[in-house]
């Protein structure tokens, strides 16, 4: 039987890969995260990290890979992206709560600030080579910790904001370093309502998601 570690914080843990019982209190949304087996990354089904979850005050992700699908369309003259709109739904129910969310990119692109302004992003930072230096300057600014971060990417340049925070999360199409170092992996790739996902565990975790299924069925 092949042994498997699951990414944490504070170090790899060896457990058997077997069936693993779900928390009765758990009923709703995904419940895969990835797992490592002696280099490249699977899925099991182990539940998210709730209660990591439950105390994210700030979010924040990378945009290429995850707010997007990667691809850029150009024509000479301008710049264009695909969005998810549920991915952006998500983020302003986030800071309807009082969660901050903001966008760190090593490209610069005037479609991402158009897109954040349009969805009236608290945190726009573009052209940065060190994500985990404007992290820092973020919680400076907010008076925030990293214990208060939830970090998403999918690429080398995110893997040390991603070892930083108390929860870090990828997607199922980027680099595997990115996953190892992930809580949670999610189902839905980047462009594709990954976001949206995470954004739904953390309402969930922090009982905030069937107020907002109540007011909306009204």
């Amino acid at each position: 039987m092949k042994k498997t570690t699951e990414a944490q914080t504070t170090g790899p843990r060896t457990t058997n890969h077997g069936t693993t019982e779900l928390d009765d209190s758990w009923s709703e949304g995904p419940v895969v995260r990835s797992l490592v087996v002696s280099g490249p990354v699977v899925r099991g089904p182990v539940v998210p990290p709730l209660d990591k979850f439950s105390r994210v005050k700030l979010f924040l992700c990378d945009v290429d890979g995850v707010l997007t699908d990667c691809s850029v369309f150009m024509d000479g003259k301008r710049e264009m992206k695909q969005w998810n709109i549920q991915d952006g739904l998500g983020l302003r129910l986030l800071q309807r709560f009082g969660i901050k969310v903001g966008w760190i990119s090593g490209r610069a692109s005037p479609a991402t600030e158009q897109r954040a302004r349009d969805l009236q992003i608290d945190f726009l930072r573009q052209g940065k080579e060190s994500k985990v230096a404007v992290v820092e300057s973020l919680l400076a600014e907010t008076g925030l910790k990293w214990a208060d971060v939830c970090f998403m990417g999918d690429d080398l340049l995110d893997c040390g904001a991603m070892k930083r925070a108390r929860v870090a999360v990828s997607v199922p199409d980027g680099c595997d370093e990115a996953k190892r170092l992930a809580h949670y992996v999610t189902t839905a790739r980047g462009g594709h309502g990954a976001v949206r996902e995470v954004v739904t565990l953390i309402l969930k975790a922090q009982k905030k998601w069937r107020l907002l299924a109540e007011e909306y069925a009204r």
